[in-house]
């Protein structure tokens, strides 16, 4: 376990850049929900992550779907739902909801249940909903270890959500099946590797080897002047200081579902090195040419090529609750 690393410095200083000091400040609290918070406030919209590349999504709907253009969401339902009728779907830290508002207009939905901390952007997801007149989706703000939920699901969903969450062997029997009809189903799509990000050194030094076929302009980081040269690991204390949450449990994920759920389908789409790689220079590979494609595509064989030995960190998958 690393405390304290050279990314750790150069991130808390990229942030003050990025996305000001009030959010610095929103850290100096002894209150953990408070941190985990603000970790989503508007300062997140403004920033330059991997998935935010339209090349990086494309590969992760062919990984799944095995279609470029197909998105899990359509995925899921031509398989595995398609003649299913009044789902009722809960989605669990929905975030900016745009996945729920994208099945909404499925018509196998009866209701799709959106709960988040994050109570700005449920109100966005609220309005957006309205303007594209669906009516079969309810935002509620609450901590699930907190809220009484009424009645039972078909479909629990996480996207990049299940992450954040602690004692999962504990959740997932006295939390997520007990809110699950007989044989309803649980929906991922989530990072699943070393919890804290944690990662081994051959895979850091992999992430490492990769940043250095980037060139020098397409490594500049979101809203500095800084080359990105390095990677070198998330530390502890920084992790639990930006947002005590992150990736907490994350290396039981599997194990856990695994002992309570059938798999329906499981498919690793990687980001063991692209996640860290393409983080502050993401933005430079929105807009595309000759030469970033050429980048983008020697960076995802690197992948490939690592995950020929490795377990993938980030996974889709469905999964039935298992019979008694």
């Amino acid at each position: 376990m690393r405390l304290i690393t050279r990314d750790d410095i150069l991130d808390i200083l990229a942030k003050s850049r990025q996305r000001g000091i009030r959010f610095l400040l929103s850290k100096l609290t002894f209150n953990q929900l408070a941190r985990t918070k603000s970790a989503f406030d508007e300062s997140a919209i403004l920033h330059s992550n991997w998935w935010i590349i339209p090349a990086v999504k494309e590969r992760w709907n062919a990984l799944i779907t095995g279609d470029p253009k197909q998105t899990y969401e359509k995925f899921m339902m031509d398989h595995y739902f398609q003649n299913c009728k009044n789902i009722r779907l809960i989605s669990i830290g929905s975030g900016s909801c745009s996945h729920e508002i994208t099945l909404a207009q499925y018509p196998q939905f009866d209701e799709i249940v959106c709960v988040d901390l994050a109570k700005n952007r449920l109100e966005e997801a609220k309005a957006i909903a309205e303007k594209k007149d669906i009516h079969n989706m309810t935002f509620v703000c609450a901590n699930i270890l907190d809220y009484p939920f009424e009645g039972t699901f078909d479909i629990v969903l996480f996207h990049s959500s299940l992450h954040h969450f602690d004692n999962l062997a504990q959740l997932i029997p006295e939390k997520i099946i007990p809110i699950l009809n007989p044989g309803g189903y649980l929906v991922i799509n989530e990072y699943v590797g070393p919890t804290r990000l944690q990662h081994p050194k051959h895979q850091i030094d992999a992430i490492n080897q990769s940043i250095q076929t980037i060139p020098l302009l397409l490594r500049k980081r979101f809203k500095t002047d800084w080359i990105k040269n390095k990677y070198s690991g998330s530390g502890l204390i920084r992790m639990i200081l930006a947002d005590p949450s992150e990736c907490i449990d994350s290396s039981s994920i599997l194990p856990c579902i695994h002992l309570h759920f059938e798999t329906c389908i499981e498919k690793p789409y990687g980001g063991n090195l692209l996640m860290h790689v393409l983080k502050d220079i993401a933005h430079h590979f929105i807009e595309m040419d000759e030469e970033k494609e050429k980048v983008l595509r020697q960076l995802f064989d690197m992948e490939d090529q690592y995950l020929m030995t490795r377990s993938s960190d980030f996974i889709f998958g469905i999964y039935q609750l298992k019979t008694a």
